[in-house]
């Protein structure tokens, strides 16, 4: 048997033991940005002392000797975890990015299970978890323990606040001009956000819902003999506006959209990095700024075009809508579908974006017939690009760029393999848009069609050792930022609303984000709401032009 410790020994030893064992993405990192380790060795070391004295202040509140073995190897295990995912995807764990873990869903967690994944992780734990079952704890006073972790708490707080003071000139600047440093603390910065990430849903309860939809109304093209409108909004997942053929891209990823003469934004910049930070933003009538500002949450836009009269449906192949959803119509892609269906589209459980359009016009037929007569928004979520399993996001006989990266392991990828993968995704993308805007054409008999896709935020694929998407806005690169945005209008509804094709694809270059996405919907909808803001309306500047009559924007 081990030699009998106390709590706080076991605290200090753990501390000690994550230090060393769950911090290589830190320590590497600030080599990297000294230029070495020489110059590396003063900001790691003060690095140490403060990220061993933040882990002994956290765990000085649980050095008891009832109950708490399950909640430090806990913390090992969260300690272990995010070593593997900042290692291997080079991701920080800020409250953000713990916000994407705690809304995952089975499928895409599964994407990140591996032998590799697993192999690391048993590696920081399976020493500590020995010597946690082995190690006795002696009974101790409740008073007694009190006073100890006390003691600990206080101890750690000035050792670490003479640290600071000591090495304020080498720490300061660092931390100023790399940020990202303070989310590679482990396990604080893993604990820090995911308290956050979790704290979030109740605060959010606790918030008060302000309406939107005051005001809201049919525009004049809805006059009496008007045929219904029908708009499909495509929102993207994980798509990269570099990667398009039709964005200048030297690979031909979307000949689908190439072929059908639509509009490419080439300038796009998303309200986040992440699903669940981009999706609520860009449906909110409020800027990035106010969005994040707000102290409550407001109606969207599905409530808006909902409230003016229309039929609005949500279809979603991902982890949800991120509440965006939750007060029209919506449903899961394989909700519904025949068993053969099932079978072909969901093999394994996760549907292939086609599964969407699957149906969609019994979908459709289902909603009120009142409001359907008047128009229709149909929303359709996609899995998109989603990764670290990229090859999976394209079927078998579809995969033009090969060979492909066929691990969740990105760093381990060549280079060219992982860019393969990617790509046959956004041509699975681009074929889907394809098919979408044909299901519209054939529509278009009974509708004024249009669609318009924008993805929810890019990816980073291997660029300054970054993959997946998820960092800090502040500090993520361009490439998780810059997303393709597309439209094709038919005939009859250019005509409706008044716009002109020459003058739009010479606007297609304008600098636009996902701040344009309510406003720029509510035009192409007609629908009238005070919180429509017509500079924000991206085709606007071409409605009604003076020099161009309105003619056709699809063969």
């Amino acid at each position: 048997m081990a030699t009998p410790l106390t709590p706080q020994q076991v605290v200090l030893r753990l501390s000690l033991y994550l230090v060393l064992a769950a911090n290589w993405p830190l320590w590497l990192q600030v080599v990297q940005i000294s230029g070495g380790a020489g110059a590396a060795l003063r900001p790691l070391a003060a690095l140490a002392v403060l990220v061993a004295c933040g882990t002994v202040a956290l765990l000085a509140f649980s050095a008891w000797t009832r109950g708490m073995k399950p909640l430090w190897w806990l913390v090992v295990l969260i300690a272990a975890l995010a070593q593997y995912y900042m290692g291997a995807y080079g991701v920080v764990m800020d409250p953000g990015m713990a916000t994407n873990v705690l809304q995952t869903d089975v499928r895409e967690a599964a994407d990140l299970l591996g032998p590799q994944m697993l192999a690391a992780v048993a590696a920081v734990l399976v020493l500590p978890t020995w010597w946690l079952v082995r190690v006795p704890l002696p009974a101790m006073r409740p008073l007694r323990q009190l006073g100890r972790n006390a003691l600990l708490l206080v101890l750690a707080l000035l050792v670490a606040s003479g640290t600071v003071a000591i090495t304020a000139r080498d720490l300061a600047p660092l931390m100023r001009s790399h940020p990202q440093l303070r989310y590679l603390m482990n396990p604080l910065a893993s604990l820090y956000s995911g308290a956050v990430a979790a704290a979030r849903p109740a605060l959010a309860r606790s918030r008060v819902l302000m309406p939107m939809t005051q005001g809201a109304a049919l525009g004049a093209s809805y006059a009496a003999g008007a045929r219904p409108l029908l708009l499909v909004l495509v929102v993207g997942e994980t798509a990269r506006a570099d990667h398009f053929g039709i964005n200048g891209y030297g690979r031909d990823t979307t000949p689908a959209l190439a072929a059908r003469n639509v509009l490419s934004w080439q300038n796009v910049r998303s309200c986040g990095t992440s699903t669940a930070a981009s999706l609520p933003c860009m449906f909110s009538p409020l800027d990035k700024d106010a969005f994040e500002a707000r102290k409550n949450d407001t109606e969207n836009l599905l409530d808006v075009a909902q409230a003016a009269g229309l039929a609005v449906l949500w279809l979603d192949n991902q982890s949800g809508c991120k509440g965006v959803c939750d007060r029209v119509p919506h449903a899961a892609a394989q909700d519904g579908l025949a068993p053969d269906a099932r079978a072909a589209l969901c093999p394994g459980g996760e549907c292939s974006d086609e599964a969407l359009l699957q149906g969609l016009e019994q979908r459709l037929a289902a909603l009120p017939a009142a409001s359907r007569q008047r128009g229709a928004l149909v929303v359709l979520h996609q899995m998109g690009s989603h990764g670290p399993a990229y090859y999976k996001r394209s079927g078998t006989d579809a995969k033009r760029f090969m060979p492909e990266c066929r691990t969740e392991v990105l760093a381990q990828c060549a280079p060219g393999e992982l860019v393969n993968a990617y790509d046959n995704s956004i041509a699975a993308t681009d074929a889907f848009l394809g098919r979408a805007i044909d299901w519209l054409r054939a529509q278009s008999a009974r509708y004024d069609t249009a669609l318009l896709y924008v993805s929810d935020h890019g990816e980073s694929l291997g660029e300054y050792g970054l993959f997946l998407h998820g960092m800090p806005y502040s500090l993520a690169p361009d490439a998780q930022k810059h997303v393709p945005m597309v439209a094709w209008l038919d005939e009859s509804l250019a005509r409706r609303r008044g716009l002109s094709a020459a003058c739009l694809r010479a606007d297609q270059g304008r600098a636009l984000t996902h701040d344009n996405l309510y406003h720029t919907v509510l035009g192409v909808l007609d629908v009238q709401s005070p919180t429509y803001r017509r500079a924000l309306d991206a085709f606007d500047n071409c409605r009604n032009h003076k020099e161009n009559r309105p003619v056709a924007l699809a063969r």
